[in-house]
């Protein structure tokens, strides 16, 4: 198979441990090599297996989701509880641009197309079940979930289906946690930062959603008013709050919501 990147590094079965398989590829987008940590159901695997590409947020890389949530043995056993089907995971750097990429285009590289073009095609080289015909979904914490959002309704084309949880709402949260000023993150017009602005840009064609938020989390307000925003304009979707704060273990137990709701929309 020709490979859509210059170079592509998979890692060898022989010593891959606890299902989780490591990409690295050289983009354009980059300028240079971006990582991506993918979870392989432990099942003979079928073609056009569902793909979720699972965002991290500030200071992480491809390895956070893993080694923080351990998100690969959650899916594992609600795979083998018959919870979910089989799906593969995707957890793909942001491009280590700084503090957080937030992944947008910026400072002439490109990490919007990086998750929404690169980590597809690279899973797609490394995991041949995952095929042109899989279904595609993208979720993420914080300024994951913010990437997950905004990416997932700008390309409706790509996603069948988006999540957040404790999600970065609008661009100016990010000065809540990265050092870097903000003028670097900057788009065209303030909408293509916000993420209701998107899904109401494209609320026509957009897939389903949802987004979630720990009652005692720093971003409940924003997503509240995101919540409210939606409803005023009669934008289906789900939003749910649970107990918890801006940390691993809100993100650890509740990633399955996720899953399974990406789970429900296959059926």
């Amino acid at each position: 198979m020709n490979s859509k990147f210059r170079t592509i590094e998979i890692s060898n079965p022989e010593f891959e441990s606890d299902n989780l398989r490591f990409t690295t590829v050289k983009t354009p987008n980059l300028k240079g090599r971006g990582d991506i940590c993918v979870y392989v159901p432990n099942v003979q695997l079928t073609p056009d297996i569902p793909l979720v590409i699972l965002l991290h947020g500030v200071y992480g890389s491809a390895w956070i989701w893993s080694q923080k949530a351990g998100v690969h043995r959650t899916a594992e056993q609600m795979i083998s509880e018959q919870k979910i089907q089989p799906m593969v995971i995707a957890m793909p750097s942001d491009g280590l641009w700084g503090d957080g990429s937030a992944y947008l285009s910026h400072n002439n590289l490109n990490f919007e197309k990086w998750i929404a073009e690169d980590v597809i095609n690279a899973v797609k080289e490394g995991v041949k079940e995952v095929t042109d015909n899989s279904k595609i979904f993208i979720s993420g914490l914080s300024m994951g979930g913010y990437g997950a959002l905004r990416i997932g309704a700008k390309y409706p084309n790509i996603f069948s289906g988006f999540s957040g949880l404790s999600s970065i709402t609008d661009l100016p949260q990010m000065s809540l946690f990265v050092e870097e000023d903000l003028e670097h993150y900057q788009q065209t017009t303030s909408k293509e930062t916000s993420v209701f602005e998107i899904i109401k840009k494209n609320k026509n064609s957009i897939a389903p959603f949802r987004f979630d938020c720990g009652e005692n989390d720093e971003l409940i307000a924003y997503n509240r008013k995101l919540h409210e925003e939606l409803l005023h304009q009669n934008i289906p979707h789900i939003y749910e709050e649970f107990s918890g704060k801006h940390e691993w273990s809100y993100w650890e137990h509740n990633i399955k919501h996720s899953l399974l709701f990406f789970n429900k929309l296959l059926s």
